[in-house]
């Protein structure tokens, strides 16, 4: 079972999607993002699973989470850095988004 300081090592991010690009290379389908988390922790890259749902473009401009602190990991010939969260449902991955877009800045921390 986890306990809170297992939760609490977790950096979770909001980011503003910049850019979303096809992923041919990956094994899954996927997308490419490019992830502005502010001044702090600046322009991030992730490979995400999400293609069944969205398109690239409407996902440009997007505010979603993501966890900033795990190492990065590589997939193809891309390094993704950081884990942009979303719950899996029948129909595919559905980001996680903050509520109140228009209030939340990039690299406002979940607490």
């Amino acid at each position: 079972m986890a306990v809170y300081d297992d939760f609490a090592k977790l950096d979770v991010r909001a980011g503003t999607i910049l850019e979303a690009e096809e992923f041919p290379k990956a094994r899954k389908p996927a997308y490419k993002l490019t992830i502005d988390f502010g001044p702090n922790i600046g322009i991030k890259k992730s490979s995400a699973q999400i293609t069944s749902l969205y398109s690239p473009e409407e996902l440009t401009g997007r505010k979603i989470l993501a966890v900033v602190n795990f190492p990065p990991r590589q997939i193809a010939d891309f390094m993704s850095e950081v884990l942009v969260l979303g719950t899996y449902s029948p129909d595919g991955v559905v980001l996680i988004t903050p509520d109140k877009p228009e209030r939340v800045q990039n690299g406002d921390k979940l607490g």
